[in-house]
């Protein structure tokens, strides 16, 4: 009985965090949100929401941040909330913002091929280690059958322990032919030295060794110049 009491307490407590952040995602539909993540003690319940611009909401005194607590009390009893804005410093790696990203251009009739290809290369651009962005529903116009695209660049694991650092994200897409879901995996290069380290080594070894290659020839030519002069 013991044991499942807390099998149920755990289940509820993420049932009510899962409804909290569907909440914030749809309170802040306008803002660019990269995630939602709760921590709740004895005390307060401390809520973190990652953000694209953050001067929208950081004022603590704004009109929307005490709507939103008065919200969180009075719908989910939650005693104490404390929300804490932070600010995405890479929104490219950030598999949400690339899952809006693509639904938004997709709502607007954009082809849905091209825009998975540029959102792909931008990501890849940004410096991640692999990315998959899939999109699954009714892509061509009203009446057609439902197909999936895919695009894949890098490396992207989907199983064992280095999936598990693997951002994702599952977003949706309202269209007039019906609606699009939106599939994000992005793996960061951060990954790579857990998955490789010997070969993370075997990079910082020869940069070390071009650099001290390149030095010394270096000197030798400010020497000839010198004696030229």
């Amino acid at each position: 009985m013991v044991m499942e009491s807390i099998r149920k307490k755990f289940i509820q407590d993420a049932v009510i965090k899962s409804r909290i952040a569907e909440f914030l995602e749809k309170e802040l539909e306008n803002v660019w949100v990269a995630g939602v993540s709760i921590q709740k003690s004895p005390v307060e319940t401390r809520i973190f929401i990652e953000m694209l611009d953050p001067k929208r909401l950081i004022n603590r005194r704004s009109r929307m941040m005490q709507r939103l607590i008065m919200l969180l009390r009075n719908d989910f009893h939650i005693d104490n909330p404390k929300i804490s804005i932070i600010e995405v410093k890479e929104p490219w790696l950030e598999p949400r913002i690339i899952a809006k990203r693509a639904a938004r251009n997709i709502e607007r009739g954009r082809r849905v091929k091209g825009v998975l290809y540029r959102l792909m290369r931008d990501v890849m651009g940004a410096g991640a280690l692999g990315v998959e962005i899939v999109a699954v529903g009714k892509l061509g116009a009203k009446g057609s059958k439902a197909r999936k695209v895919k695009v894949v660049s890098g490396f992207v694991p989907k199983a064992g322990d280095p999936a598990r650092y693997v951002g994702l994200c599952n977003y949706s897409a309202v269209t007039k032919a019906g609606i699009i879901g939106i599939n994000v995996r992005i793996a960061k290069k951060e990954l790579l030295s857990m998955i490789k380290p010997d070969l993370v080594e075997e990079n910082k070894v020869e940069e070390s060794i071009v650099e001290e290659t390149v030095a010394p020839q270096e000197v030798r030519k400010d020497e000839k110049e010198a004696r030229a002069a």
